[in-house]
């Protein structure tokens, strides 16, 4: 399967595209769709959504995964980020890929193994399921690939169980 994951940010929106059997793991794509903090923000949004709209087409995934919205102590932060999911979640349903959302905790889980890993353990755990020979250097895209990987492993988890329990 191929699977885009998107993590979401006004000014840096990461994304990591893999193919995945659900157990091995190859990097397709990574990088960050960055604009400009002096841009007016409804020109970010456009931005983001013109960058995902390539992606996806340039890439064909079959699948997309965001992050679930987290809480923040800064209003206006959070305000923009769900701003941008928006625009990611838009993005994808135009694109007819199936969606979906996972927490911060289970990615952090299904990639590290604990809920609690620190952005490095994260970006470590990335290269090594990924066989890269460095570290992917942005967080942010280094968090898209996470939550690909995430993804990638619960879908295949979820194809072994439909099929075992429609035998």
């Amino acid at each position: 399967m191929r699977v885009l994951g998107i993590d979401c940010g006004s000014e840096r929106t990461g994304y990591g595209v893999i193919e995945s059997d659900g157990l091995d793991h190859r990097m397709v794509a990574a990088g960050v769709i960055q604009t400009n903090p002096k841009w007016s923000f409804e020109r970010r949004l456009l931005a983001i959504a013109t960058g995902l709209r390539e992606l996806i087409q340039e890439h064909a995934p079959e699948f997309a995964a965001v992050e679930g919205i987290f809480y923040s102590a800064n209003v206006k932060t959070a305000l923009k980020l769900a701003h941008v999911r928006g625009v990611a979640l838009l993005t994808v349903a135009e694109a007819g890929m199936e969606l979906a959302e996972y927490s911060p905790l289970e990615v952090k889980i299904s990639v590290v193994g604990y809920g609690r890993a620190e952005k490095r353990q994260v970006q470590m755990m990335v290269q090594t399921l990924l066989r890269l020979p460095a570290q992917v250097e942005s967080e942010d895209a280094s968090d898209a690939l996470a939550v690909a990987i995430c993804h990638a492993t619960r879908e295949s988890s979820n194809r072994r169980l439909a099929h075992r329990e429609s035998k």
